[in-house]
C-alpha cells in the first residue's frame, strides 16, 4: 500500500481547510433576517416642521428599461415633493434594498440622472452635512437638462454604516460579509431645481434637519446609520 507523500498530505489538508474557511465566511443571512422590517412610506411623515408633501406634482417616473433594474434592485422606492410655507420645493427620492448588491450603482444619481437626459455639470463633492443628530456624510453635484438646473444631495447607508461608492462601500460590505450578514442598503437623495447652488444647498440642509426632527428614533436612526467608514 503506497504512503502519502507529507507534502501532498499539506497541500490537501491546506485546501479542505480554505474550502471550509470560503464556506463560513459566505454571507448567508440578510440584516433584514433580524428586527422590524422597512417601510419607507410609514417611516417618512407627510408633514413635519414647515414641510408637507405637495399633492399637486406627481413624481416622474424614469424610462421604463431603468425602472425594471430599479425593481429588480430595491425592494421599496420613495419619491415625494415637499413644499414649506414660503412656496419653496425639495425632492426627496429613497431605495431601499434588503439584499444590498451591486445592483445599487443604477441608483447613483451620477448614473441615473444621465440615463434621463441630464448632464452632469459639476463633478460630485463629498461634504459633511451637520444635524443635531450627527453628521451625515453627503455627496453634491449639479445636474442640468436644458434650461433646468438641479443641485443634489445624497448619501448611501450599508447596514447601519454611512459610505460612500466605491472602495468604501465595498470595504462596508466585506465587513458584513466576514460575519456572515448580507447588509441591506438605502441612498437618500434630495435635490431642487436652483440656479443658485449654494443656496440650494442651504435650503437641503434645513429640509433635512427639519426631516430627522420628524422622524422617530428608531427610523431616523436607519436613515442615518453610523459615522461614514
Amino acid at each position: 500500500m503506497k504512503t502519502i507523500a507529507p507534502r501532498f498530505l499539506l497541500v490537501g489538508i491546506t485546501m479542505l481547510a480554505g474550502a471550509a474557511l470560503a464556506y463560513a465566511l459566505t454571507p448567508r443571512h440578510t440584516v433584514t433576517d433580524k428586527g422590524p422590517k422597512i417601510n419607507l412610506e410609514a417611516m417618512l411623515p407627510d408633514n413635519f416642521g414647515d414641510w408637507g408633501v405637495d399633492r399637486t406634482i406627481t413624481p416622474v417616473a424614469p424610462p421604463p428599461d431603468l425602472q425594471a433594474v430599479i425593481d429588480k434592485t430595491y425592494d421599496q422606492t420613495l419619491s415625494r415633493t415637499y413644499v414649506d410655507k414660503s412656496g419653496r420645493r425639495v425632492m426627496l427620492s429613497i431605495a431601499y434594498g434588503g439584499r444590498h448588491g451591486e445592483g445599487m450603482q443604477t441608483h447613483k444619481p451620477e448614473i441615473c440622472y444621465p440615463a434621463q437626459g441630464f448632464q452632469i455639470e459639476k463633478e460630485a463633492q463629498m461634504q459633511t452635512l451637520e444635524t443635531p443628530f450627527g453628521p451625515i456624510a453627503t455627496t453634491r453635484l449639479v445636474a442640468t437638462m436644458g434650461p433646468r438646473v438641479e443641485p443634489i444631495t445624497y448619501w448611501v447607508v450599508v447596514g447601519n454604516q454611512q459610505t460612500h461608492f466605491g472602495i468604501r462601500m465595498k470595504l462596508a460590505q466585506l465587513k458584513y460579509g466576514l460575519t456572515g450578514v448580507i447588509p441591506d442598503g438605502m441612498l437618500i437623495r434630495v435635490s431642487s431645481i436652483d440656479r443658485d447652488e449654494a443656496n440650494a444647498y442651504r435650503l437641503h440642509d434645513d429640509f433635512v434637519r427639519s426631516m430627522l426632527s420628524g422622524m422617530t428614533s428608531e427610523d431616523r436612526s436607519r436613515l442615518l446609520g453610523n459615522s461614514a467608514s
